[in-house]
């Protein structure tokens, strides 16, 4: 350490966006976050990550908040502090491409409403379906930060990660993130991974990682001593289990060193002071749920994200199958090399998982096949790090044409027709986009919200009461 160069480590806090997705099903309200926005705003964050995810879904469907309106009030309190939010390139919020003029909106409107930081990420880390979200968070002045879906597999060697890198680069993104959703980065590999990036891209580096698979805060040592820029926490009351590494504590390891934060970590006490009784809340209703604050070694033992194995745990529960869920964990590594060993995030992991399942059940591969896997297969979601399985491909979707051109190329824009649709809903701008993403939830919001005004008992259709992952 003697005569190292000071580099405070900077941080994203991820107390109102990913730690509360991961632990509690995106269930914190605008009302919860708004009182301790001060005191937020005074810790010194490099950013705080408020927005996107699954954020927009939930506050439509279960909250009945809107999103935007949340947006604003947040922009309102921070009066230091940058607000970042999380963008699934050409998915944008939702689960399929939009048209490139749904995606531009969508980014301007994100912008005029208080974001500074765009991380757009795409779950096939195909470029293609980044650069569009790129271009309008350059064009509307905003910081592009792009993600790699970080995975293992014989297609990700540091080649591979070097040239992507490049890429994202090359693009006119402002900043690169290493995005290991399932907790697979493993110490010694991020001393590694984060040496040879910063070796061959000038753009800043951050890391974000979850504790599932009990190495997250190791790995962040590990990174940060490789010089990484930037990494994500999460206030002590939501951090750990498929959270991240708790934000005190992180603080707390790097003080007297060369990236010392200098953070106050009395403000921070604070800080977790006021969130603690939500979590204890959340403990007491069954909504935080004490499986998901532990190790999961299996995350390492079978590559696969903690919310996927919860995912196919009650899949299988529902098909009074639980016996075969070692089988079904043997063959998710299976279908993901037959469909181009793509990284495991949403949509992906979804796909691989269920097709898993049915696989398994069926007792023949391929017999069942989701419409979302003969999508993947047709190329509908992008191009794969490896080829397809031919014969998986020749079966499941015969001689259909596939798709080699950016999927949003077919597409056209959408956006008129949207507003068409939903005129009659229409009260600001942004509402268009709310109904572009998520229809049907928008259409009950839009009615809850019309009921609201009119202070009577809104109709509004029930919805699943389902956790949305990353």
């Amino acid at each position: 350490m003697a005569g190292q160069a000071k580099k405070p480590i900077k941080i994203t806090e991820t107390i109102l966006r990913d730690a509360h997705q991961s632990l509690i099903a995106t269930r914190m309200t605008t009302e919860q976050m708004l009182p301790i926005v001060e005191k937020l705003d005074k810790v010194g964050y490099y950013s705080v990550e408020c927005w996107g995810g699954a954020t927009f879904d939930a506050s439509l469907r279960f909250l009945k908040e809107d999103p935007w309106e949340r947006l604003r009030k947040l922009r309102d309190g921070f009066k230091n502090t940058k607000l970042q939010m999380l963008f699934r390139g050409q998915n944008i919020l939702g689960y399929r491409p939009y048209a490139d003029d749904v995606v531009e909106y969508f980014v301007q409107k994100s912008v005029a409403n208080g974001i500074d930081i765009i991380r757009i990420f795409d779950c096939m880390n195909d470029i293609r379906n980044l650069q569009t979200a790129v271009n309008a968070a350059n064009k509307e002045k905003a910081h592009a930060q792009v993600a790699m879906s970080y995975t293992l597999g014989d297609a990700y060697t540091m080649d591979y990660w070097v040239k992507l890198a490049k890429s994202i680069e090359n693009m006119g993104a402002s900043s690169i993130c290493i995005k290991d959703m399932a907790g697979l980065l493993l110490p010694y590999k991020a001393t590694e991974l984060v040496k040879t990036l910063k070796s061959s891209v000038k753009i800043p580096i951050q890391l974000h990682t979850h504790y599932t698979s009990g190495v997250a805060a190791m790995t962040y040592l590990k990174a940060v001593e490789a010089g990484v820029d930037v990494i994500d926490t999460a206030m002590s009351p939501f951090a750990l289990g498929t959270s991240q590494p708790a934000t005190e504590v992180m603080v707390e390891t790097f003080r007297g060193t060369p990236y010392d934060t200098g953070f106050d970590q009395n403000l921070l006490a604070e800080i977790a002071d006021y969130f603690r009784p939500m979590r204890d809340e959340a403990l007491d209703s069954g909504l935080l749920n004490p499986k998901n604050l532990g190790v999961n070694i299996k995350t390492l033992l079978y590559q696969v994200p903690g919310g996927m194995l919860s995912n196919l745990t009650s899949q299988l529960k529902e098909q009074h199958a639980e016996d075969k869920f070692y089988d079904v964990l043997e063959e998710v590594p299976k279908v993901r090399k037959d469909l181009g060993e793509p990284p495991l995030v949403t949509p992906s992991s979804q796909i691989v998982g269920t097709q898993a399942v049915f696989n398994v059940l069926m007792g023949e591969r391929y017999k069942m096949v989701t419409k979302e896997t003969k999508a993947v297969l047709s190329g509908k979601y992008g191009k794969t790090a490896k080829p397809f399985n031919p014969e998986v491909q020749k079966k499941c979707i015969g001689n259909e044409k596939v798709i080699t051109c950016r999927p949003a190329d077919l597409i056209p824009d959408e956006l008129d027709t949207l507003r068409g649709e939903m005129a009659q809903w229409s009260e600001q701008e942004e509402d268009v986009l709310s109904y572009a993403l998520f229809p049907q939830v928008a259409t009950d919001f839009f009615k809850y919200r019309e009921a609201q005004q009119k202070k009577v008992d809104p109709t509004v259709a029930d919805t699943d009461n389902k956790a949305y992952p990353v």
